[in-house]
């Protein structure tokens, strides 16, 4: 009996239960939190107890959850009553609605089934801020790399942009390098994203916090920010992994930009041809660290892409090619443009080339990357806006 036919059948003979009442989901949140979302925990649960979480809450649960196993291989054991009684329901429950997370499980109508519901061990239940409609809008994912280079700091947003304007919403991880330009590119185009995270999507435990901004502004745009872990939860070596399946399982395919052998990236571009998606990468530089692991995923079938039309001609999307002419107002952009191009260029050499004083040049180019013509890379590096 394959995973979706046993669940079916669980929720025929859930009958009489509803799993879903406010009770039903304050107890279920509660095993949650001693369960720590493994895999597999809350069907084996919702299975045996027939959807009625508080009973379930009330048994001894040891036997319905996945144990991890410690550095040297041998199993973990933990004393679940010692740690059920460290949680107090009701205050947990609270602290939902005063954080407005919302939880939504397999068996609700808003949950994406045409996509996430059909992978290996779907995620029971998940908290989300946000938008839950997004969740079954037409996916993609864009990840990589936090170690990113400035090759990947230029293809990311490119793309990224050419797969909003095809429609596409952005999935990602939320995390530092790739995974940020790609939240940050999608916002920047109007369109949607949706960030997976690996911990708890309360304020105090988004990780990393520095980009707990950049998730107040991918919900306040429409998107979603959701996880397994209940709030509190802090990311381990288990709960990173784990995530990656949620973020190729929302998607129709994954691009990896940037990505070393050993990255976290690769796990999810692993997961995605388990998934049956459509699998891209950006290929790189042979002797670049950061490229070693998307070239290899190419090696291994792959699909080369060098912008975002390569990804969207595989769905049969069509973009308008549009010519970009960027103006100069005065005759100090005038003369910086001059010296602009698709490569690279340093404030020095700009005002080398250029000849400008150095406060005219650094004044102009503060205004001129405000203005859409030019682009930051970091570390006083510019570039055309494209």
């Amino acid at each position: 009996m394959n995973l979706h036919t046993k669940r079916e059948l669980s929720e025929s003979s859930a009958k009489g239960v509803d799993s879903r009442s406010d009770v039903g989901m304050k107890y279920l949140h509660a095993i949650n939190i001693l369960a720590m979302a493994k895999v597999g925990a809350l069907q084996n649960i919702f299975d045996h107890f027939q959807g009625d979480w508080e009973k379930a809450w009330r048994a001894d649960l040891a036997r319905f959850i996945p144990r991890e196993k410690d550095k040297t291989g041998k199993l973990i054991r933990i004393d679940y009553q010692t740690a059920k009684n460290k949680i107090n329901v009701e205050y947990e429950w609270r602290r939902l609605q005063k954080e407005k997370i919302e939880l939504l499980t397999i068996l609700d109508d808003e949950y994406p089934k045409r996509t996430l519901a059909h992978i290996f061990a779907p995620p029971f239940l998940l908290y989300i801020r946000g938008s839950k409609k997004v969740l079954k809008n037409k996916c993609f994912g864009v990840v990589g790399t936090r170690a990113l280079t400035e090759y990947g700091r230029r293809a990311t947003p490119v793309i990224t942009q050419d797969l909003v304007r095809g429609g596409l919403t952005i999935v990602s991880g939320l995390a530092g390098g790739i995974d940020t330009l790609a939240h940050k590119a999608a916002l920047a185009s109007g369109g949607k994203t949706i960030a997976v995270l690996g911990c708890g999507l309360d304020d105090q435990t988004i990780f990393p916090q520095q980009n707990l901004q950049l998730a107040h502004k991918i919900i306040e745009t429409g998107g979603a920010v959701i996880t397994e872990y209940a709030p509190g939860t802090h990311g381990t070596v288990f709960t990173f992994p784990q995530r990656n399946r949620i973020i190729s399982g929302l998607s129709r395919g994954v691009l990896v930009v940037e990505a070393d052998i050993q990255s976290g990236a690769l796990i999810t571009a692993r997961n995605a041809i388990e998934q049956n998606r459509d699998l891209f990468c950006v290929p790189g530089n042979i002797y670049s660290r950061t490229s070693q692991g998307t070239n290899f995923m190419i090696k291994e079938g792959a699909k080369l892409v060098s912008c975002g039309q390569d990804i969207l001609e595989e769905y049969n999307i069509q973009l308008e090619s549009k010519k970009i002419i960027i103006q100069a107002e005065n005759e100090i952009e005038a003369k910086i443009l001059a010296v602009l191009s698709s490569e690279t260029i340093s404030t020095d050499d700009i005002i080398r080339q250029t000849g400008l004083p150095t406060s005219q040049v650094n004044s102009a180019l503060v205004v001129m990357e405000l203005n859409r013509k030019i682009k930051n890379l970091g570390s006083n590096r510019y570039v055309l806006f494209s």
